[in-house]
């Protein structure tokens, strides 16, 4: 990997400089600590803690658009970021938009297997009535180093879907690593 730039080395600087000032004046003075958050992560050479920041001051001030803005703009800037895309997917869950949600996290898994992200999705299947593709989910989240929570979330999933081999073997395989029945 190539060395990091001066100008990107500065860029991460003034960005954190600015995040530390928004988390001075997060208490006192909300909406400046907005205008802060938001310059740290215009400097942001890569999407970092400050864009997860930005969010969660939206939803602290109960301005679930703004938050969803913010990580639109993210996910759009970085858009080789699963990080940004999984943030992009809780924003619209915040805003009460789950097909958006699934768009986003099904992207978030397009450039990384995440646990996080599978399992929200496999989730959201559930929710749409689509065991099938929610097993298929809770699969790859297992996979990604879920552990019997993923597991025992596939083989509920399967069971619905009616495969009820597949779900028996991962019952079978949820007791084995757990060392509980089913």
């Amino acid at each position: 990997m190539p060395a990091e730039s001066m100008w990107t080395r500065v860029r991460r600087s003034l960005s954190r400089v600015a995040a530390k000032r928004a988390a001075r004046l997060e208490a006192r003075r909300p909406k400046a600590a907005g205008r802060w958050l938001a310059l740290a992560c215009r400097l942001a050479p890569r999407f970092d803690f400050v864009h997860r920041d930005l969010c969660a001051h939206h939803r602290r001030m109960n301005d679930r658009l703004a938050a969803l803005n913010a990580a639109l703009t993210a996910a759009r800037r970085f858009e080789r970021s699963a990080d940004a895309w999984v943030l992009l997917g809780q924003a619209y869950l915040g805003a009460f938009k789950p097909r958006d949600a699934l768009a986003a996290f099904e992207a978030a898994l397009g450039v990384e297997e995440r646990v996080d992200a599978a399992m929200a999705a496999g989730e959201l299947y559930l929710r749409e009535a689509d065991p099938a593709n929610a097993g298929a989910r809770f699969a790859r989240a297992y996979a990604a180093g879920g552990g019997p929570k993923a597991l025992r979330a596939n083989a509920e999933a399967l069971s619905a879907a009616g495969d009820t081999a597949a779900a028996a073997e991962a019952r079978a395989l949820w007791e084995k690593e757990t060392g509980k029945t089913w």
